[in-house]
């Protein structure tokens, strides 16, 4: 019998072993993403997919969910701020310009109420209001969103914030509250006008879904 060996691929070709080494980086890359993904994946699909008989949510779902962009953010006084800034919190968005009316003063104060009903689970969850002009707020309003506990107040061009979140049709990017995973991921719109209780039932079950994998503070 005659064995014939294989030929074996020069590895002293600095080419191909550059190319070995993309390759391998590249796998590592994907599966610490795939680590990390899992808890969050996982929480979702039992919330969503195992359990859908006893689910009934209130908010409407973003499915697929959209990942927070690299929005230009800046604070009340003009310094920019980095989009990342708010990842490792749950997010509850208020979205509004600095006059703010009384429907932008309801959602605040919704807001403000939604958070507080969650009790022990409150510092899970940050509150954001994105100013959508350039004008000073008053000073009365101003006190009152920097009172603690406060609310994250940024600044960013109302046309780049609409290219992530999205009103329901017939609405206007005012007219909600919108909820953002830890991730960065916008996976819920409030209704207008919502209704408390319903909304308290949809932010428990989420807190009780990611308990796994989300802790309070950044």
């Amino acid at each position: 019998m005659t064995v014939h060996g294989l030929a074996t691929p020069d590895l002293g070709d600095p080419a191909l072993a550059e190319r070995s080494r993309t390759a391998r980086g590249r796998l590592k890359m994907l599966l610490v993403l795939a680590v990390c993904a899992a808890p969050v994946i996982a929480s979702y699909f039992t919330y969503f997919v195992i359990r859908p008989g006893a689910r009934t949510n209130y908010g409407t779902l973003i499915l697929p969910t959209r990942s927070l962009p690299e929005l230009p953010l800046q604070t009340l006084d003009g310094q920019a701020v980095a989009a990342r800034s708010l990842l490792g919190q749950w997010l509850l968005v208020s979205v509004g310009p600095s006059s703010c009316d009384a429907a932008c003063d309801r959602r605040l104060y919704m807001q403000r109420q939604f958070r507080e009903m969650l009790g022990k689970d409150r510092d899970r969850v940050d509150k954001v209001w994105f100013v959508t002009d350039t004008a000073a707020l008053a000073p009365r309003l101003r006190a009152a969103v920097e009172a603690a506990p406060g609310v994250t107040v940024l600044r960013v061009d109302r046309a780049a914030l609409a290219r992530w979140l999205e009103p329901a049709p017939g609405q206007a990017l005012e007219d909600h509250l919108y909820l953002v995973d830890p991730m960065g991921e916008w996976m819920m719109r409030l209704p207008p006008q919502p209704d408390p209780p319903r909304v308290k039932r949809d932010l428990e079950r989420l807190m009780r879904a990611s308990a796994g994998w989300d802790q309070p503070g950044r």
